[in-house]
């Protein structure tokens, strides 16, 4: 069946849209699709719409309280993350929840996790245009879905995926931006902080703690 085929009979209305959404980057994934995380999942853990589906052991959708104020996106899934089918549970990850409960923030309460692309790019890889582009309306409806009142983008590629912005990171970071009606900050990304292991004022891991506080006080406000 062609694109052209798949997409007369997606629109066609006794037919169920979700059938045909995962196989061809083409077909539209309109807002309002999924009805719930739990239905969106096995999309992704089957979807074809970019070439990262070839060698993915599983999709990495995301982990967290679904109904969270918080929402943290990522770039994409690593080895553990591929292996485990959750995001940030690597050394990343268990540095990103060490930095969240230093403000009492955590992801069965507080936070949603997840990222840019739901399957690793090989070698890890920066995920291409592309590829973001065909897992973006998964991440919009996963937004729209946990609706977050905050949203921490992780690292360059995801303030690039999200706002288009190409800015690098250490030149944006700590700044609240307006997207979409959302509070969004750019933060570095754990891994980053992992490479850089000054805590000295200034330092990566130094400006974490002021960009992290500063969430934590407009989550307080946010939350009542």
């Amino acid at each position: 069946m062609n694109s052209d085929t798949q997409l007369s009979l997606f629109n066609e209305s006794n037919f169920n849209q979700k059938d045909l959404i995962p196989t061809d980057a083409k077909i539209p994934i309109p807002s309002g699709t999924y009805t719930s995380l739990t239905e969106l999942t096995p999309h992704c853990q089957n979807c074809h719409r970019c070439e990262l589906g070839e060698n993915r052991t599983h999709a990495v959708v995301g982990r967290g309280n679904p109904q969270a104020k918080i929402m943290i996106i990522g770039e994409g899934p690593g080895q553990n993350e591929d292996e485990t089918g959750l995001p940030f549970v690597g050394k990343s990850g268990q540095l990103l929840d060490k930095i969240l409960a230093s403000v009492n923030l955590s992801t069965e309460h507080d936070v949603y996790i997840c990222n840019i692309v739901k399957c690793r790019p090989p070698e890890n890889r920066v995920p291409t245009p592309e590829e973001m582009a065909a897992c973006k309306p998964y991440l919009l409806e996963q937004i729209r879905l946990v609706d977050p009142k905050i949203i921490l983008l992780t690292g360059a590629t995801a303030v690039k995926g999200i706002t288009g912005n190409k800015q690098g990171i250490t030149k944006i970071r700590g700044q609240w931006i307006d997207w979409e009606g959302r509070l969004c900050m750019p933060i570095f990304h754990p891994s980053y902080l992992l490479r850089n292991s000054s805590r000295e004022k200034g330092s990566p891991k130094w400006l974490m703690w002021q960009d992290i506080q500063a969430v934590k006080a407009k989550y307080d406000e946010v939350t009542g």
